[in-house]
């Protein structure tokens, strides 16, 4: 589904759909050097039980036209104006990593429109260590290669749908290249992680949010650890439900971490 947000065309993922706005409505934003595509089991199962789906591209990012937003502030304030596009005046918001901290800030910059927020893999502060910042800059294939590495928790994981020559840790990575190579932006990673290592708004944000929360964490996530989420998810008083799996959940144990949106949304 194309959008004009701000000028610009927007794409969202309606999770084979046609999107009704007047169903209730479920947001997805992914982490950086992402698109759509991490949420195409939660999106679907969402759009074939009752829900419209917004799974958006972030500007800059694949389907949806640039400039990449450089403060997870913009990106908050450009997900209310696609619901405005899109003509929804309430949704479920759920973000995973960089878009968690998203979800949050735009929970908290309008909490009458967030009805749910699920923070899937986050933390906060979601610090990147500078060497990470640096190789995002001067080397983001590397980047790439050293995120994929930590971003699961073994070499071998089983996708939800196995079949011939299906490797989860392989995608991920070929995912994380394609959005580099779409956007002919060699510094949208290093922008991205930018993004994260400076935000600071969580807990003022979490202080606005009137909507029941939920985060889903990996119990082996070397990215964003469990322990990290602590703060915030006090803040929000949320719910906790932890997933056996590293930092892409909804890829690793794609089976869990819908079960877990799936209770986060009742």
């Amino acid at each position: 589904m194309k959008l004009t947000v701000n000028g610009r065309e927007a794409y969202a993922y309606t999770g084979g759909k046609t999107f009704d706005p007047a169903l209730p409505c479920a947001v997805f934003i992914h982490g950086a050097l992402h698109d759509h595509t991490v949420w195409t089991l939660l999106a679907r199962w969402c759009a074939h039980h009752g829900y419209s789906v917004l799974a958006v591209d972030l500007p800059g990012h694949m389907k949806s036209a640039g400039p990449a937003l450089e403060s997870v502030e913009a990106m908050a304030d450009w997900v209310l104006a696609l619901l405005d596009a899109a003509e929804v005046k309430q949704a479920a918001l759920v973000g995973h990593s960089m878009g968690s901290l998203v979800a949050l800030e735009a929970a908290g910059r309008a909490p009458e429109r967030a009805t749910r927020l699920v923070m899937v893999g986050t933390a906060f502060p979601m610090k990147v260590s500078p060497a990470l910042l640096e190789m995002s800059k001067n080397d983001p294939l590397a980047a790439i290669d050293l995120v994929t590495t930590l971003s699961y928790s073994s070499i071998a994981q089983k996708p939800g749908y196995p079949g011939p020559g299906v490797w989860v840790r392989g995608g991920g990575k070929a995912l994380g290249r394609l959005v580099l190579a779409k956007q002919d932006n060699p510094l949208l990673y290093h922008q991205d992680f930018v993004a994260c290592d400076a935000y600071r708004g969580a807990i003022d944000a979490a202080g606005k949010v009137t909507a029941p929360a939920t985060l889903i964490l990996g119990r082996r996530d070397q990215m964003t650890p469990p322990k990290a989420a602590a703060e915030i998810g006090a803040a929000l008083k949320a719910h906790v439900a932890t997933v056996d799996a590293g930092h892409v959940l909804m890829a690793e144990a794609p089976d869990a971490t819908l079960a877990a949106l799936r209770a986060a949304l009742v």
